[in-house]
């Protein structure tokens, strides 16, 4: 007499477990990416799932996403809303990537944020008597002095590497909370400081803000003058940046 096994119920895909290795792999995503971007990313094979709160990314954690990928192209996002989305990846330790663009105009004719408000949601502190340690990859002082001086007036600790292999000796020492890089500076086939984070087991909880700079190099003393402030700009789209992009997000989402 043959027993037939009964049949079971499948799971709600909120519940199924890690995809096979052959499928595209889920990357969280806010907001939805641009044509480009999300050419890109599927190219790479990755299943771009958008997440708008906390509870949406929970939902998403049994199937192992391989990372948040917060991308404002499209519409600003708020710092309670930025705030939300990194706690609930941290806590279910997924990589936070964030892009940004920054931009340089006199003080008045600034039309975007402060980098230091989008920067101050993303620094999870160790303890509040302890100021959250930024780690700033970039390669021309006076971008790095303009961006340190905005940060340091909102309590944050900043260090600055020059390149991003003198960036892995500098997290050694300080163990940042959060890193902010150039992407030009991310290495693309040498080890640098992302896989020093995952070597050293930090890459889960310390977010990534990667930012392209739309700055004039002969403009660049006028930001050290106080002439001119930096302010959130709309990224970088062209193919160059799109790759890079994707290609830092494999490495991150790499297991």
């Amino acid at each position: 007499m043959e027993v037939a096994d009964p049949p079971h119920p499948q799971p709600l895909d909120d519940e199924l477990p890690p995809e096979p290795l052959d499928n595209p792999r889920r990357l969280l995503v806010w907001p939805a990416p641009d044509v480009l971007t999300q050419q890109a990313l599927s190219d790479r094979g990755y299943r771009p799932v958008i997440v708008n709160s906390r509870e949406e990314v929970d939902a998403q954690i049994a199937a192992f996403p391989a990372a948040l990928f917060v991308d404002p192209l499209t519409g600003p996002i708020t710092r309670t809303a930025l705030q939300a989305l990194r706690q609930a990846a941290v806590a279910a330790e997924v990589p936070v990537m964030v892009t940004a663009g920054l931009g340089q105009a006199s003080r008045e004719a600034a039309y975007g944020a402060d980098p230091a408000v989008l920067l101050k949601a993303l620094a999870p502190r160790d303890s509040e008597q302890h100021p959250p340690r930024v780690l700033l990859v970039e390669e021309h002082a006076e971008i790095a002095l303009a961006l340190t001086a905005t940060l340091e007036r909102r309590g944050m600790q900043v260090a600055r590497a020059a390149s991003d292999a003198d960036a892995v000796a500098l997290a050694s020492q300080m163990r940042p909370n959060l890193v902010v890089m150039d992407l030009m500076q991310v290495r693309r086939r040498q080890a640098g400081v992302v896989d020093w984070l995952r070597a050293n087991n930090l890459l889960n909880r310390t977010p990534l803000v990667i930012y392209t700079a739309a700055v004039d190099q002969a403009e660049l003393p006028r930001l050290v003058s106080g002439e001119t402030v930096l302010f959130l700009a709309e990224r970088s789209t062209s193919p160059e940046v799109q790759d890079r992009i994707v290609d830092l997000l494999a490495r991150i989402g790499t297991n």
